[in-house]
């Protein structure tokens, strides 16, 4: 059975957590909760999150999948753990799929894993991702290596779709 990791945290955009917490649920994968202390959450519009497990106990060789949903108030903080920051970067090593939406991609550029990629994020941290040395592109989903990433909610379907499909595609 796969087994997908959602890192996330107090203010998360409800859509783009809740979207693929239930999207993995129905392709059969188990999914943990990772949040500090391992506290349960409040999305931005006051969903009710119950986390699984605290950033401290995230272990890479136990997913298959990592999910990076957004919230700009989420990755404002998020991005300040430095312990989260390096599990990005270990995780990003192994080759396992990452996939970002929206403001997630603050953690990738945060984790310094972007350089020389093509991502996609919301609109307003482009000047981010190039300054990283990523390539913005404007498109539902982008997929480079093992990132997928996508600007935004209203593409959380195609999104979804193509990280299943990476996932599956993988030799492990």
């Amino acid at each position: 059975m796969k087994k997908a990791l959602i890192l996330t945290g107090n203010g998360v955009q409800d859509h783009e957590f809740t979207y693929p917490y239930y999207r993995l649920l129905e392709e059969g994968y188990t999914v943990e909760v990772a949040t500090k202390d391992g506290k349960d959450i409040v999305g931005i519009i006051g969903t009710k999150i119950s986390a699984t497990m605290s950033y401290e106990d995230m272990k890479v060789e136990d997913f298959d999948l990592l999910i990076l949903p957004g919230g700009v108030k989420c990755l404002e903080k998020l991005r300040q753990e430095i312990g989260v920051l390096e599990f990005i970067k270990r995780w990003y090593e192994t080759g396992k799929i990452i996939a970002a939406i929206c403001h997630g991609s603050q953690l990738l550029i945060s984790a310094k894993v972007v350089s020389g990629k093509k991502i996609s994020g919301y609109y307003s941290i482009k000047d981010d991702i190039t300054n990283a040395g990523a390539t913005y592109v404007d498109a539902p989903f982008v997929t480079d290596g093992n990132l997928v990433t996508c600007p935004h909610y209203k593409y959380l379907g195609p999104w979804m779709k193509e990280t299943i499909r990476a996932v599956s595609s993988q030799k492990r």
